[in-house]
């Protein structure tokens, strides 16, 4: 199966947070996205709604027809709610702290494995797919498929940044991680500075990677290239494997 381009909206709505008002339309940014051709639409609400805002989730969600992937926190309880509230397609667990500018580290499965189990239960039994931000380590991996998630999320930070030194051992840690991913039944997604440089070289070494969420690196080609363009691109590389 191709591997499924997930377009993360919050930077539209970084934008239009700048100034205030509605411009951009975060809304009518996801529909277009999906009308482009994205096979989904992720979100990463933060409790200070300094992007995507909890009302903007709602309206998202009744909108589109493509799969909804919700990011973020479970320790908030605002959170949670949002999510069993809208029953996205997917929740994926990512250990903010609040206040943190961007997502830097997976969870540590093992220390958490009690309560990462006891929120998943809560968000399977509402019919949602879940899973957990990783980093590309094979005890990390085992742990979550202790928790009982359904998938894993590639960090793949490390990889970006040291991609155009030595893509060949930038890679590598990220291949044994899903080779363990693989083994023990679960599914593989991965996200964070993913971009046109760096993705197809990704896709083609990580074995049965289903989905790849990607926003800041495609937001920030749009300016140039025009958001319909943009998507194609990014399709292009995922699906000429």
């Amino acid at each position: 199966m191709p591997i499924k381009l997930s377009v993360n909206v919050n930077k539209f709505a970084t934008l239009r947070n700048a100034r205030g008002g509605n411009n951009p339309n975060v809304l009518q940014v996801a529909q277009d996205c999906e009308h482009f051709g994205a096979d989904g639409i992720t979100v990463h609400p933060r409790p200070d709604e300094r992007h995507i805002r909890y009302s903007d989730v709602y309206a998202i969600k009744k909108h589109i027809q493509v799969e909804l992937n919700i990011e973020g926190n479970p320790l908030e309880e605002k959170f949670v709610q949002l999510v069993l509230d809208v029953v996205p397609a997917q929740v994926t667990l990512v250990p903010d702290a609040i206040g943190q500018i961007t997502s830097n580290h997976g969870w540590d499965t093992i220390a958490n494995k009690k309560y990462l189990s006891e929120i998943l239960a809560t968000f399977k039994k509402a019919g949602i797919r879940t899973s957990i931000f990783v980093d590309p380590s094979a005890a990390m991996i085992a742990g979550a498929k202790e928790t009982g998630t359904d998938r894993i999320e590639l960090y793949t930070e490390h990889y970006t940044a040291n991609y155009s030194t030595n893509k060949e051992v930038a890679i590598q840690q990220y291949i044994i991680a899903a080779e363990k991913a693989n083994e023990l039944q679960l599914g593989i997604n991965a996200g964070h500075d993913l971009d046109l440089m760096n993705l197809q070289y990704f896709g083609k070494h990580i074995p049965q990677l289903l989905e790849v969420s990607i926003g800041h690196a495609l937001v920030c080609d749009a300016i140039y290239l025009g958001l319909q363009n943009t998507i194609q691109l990014y399709k292009r590389q995922i699906h000429e494997l």
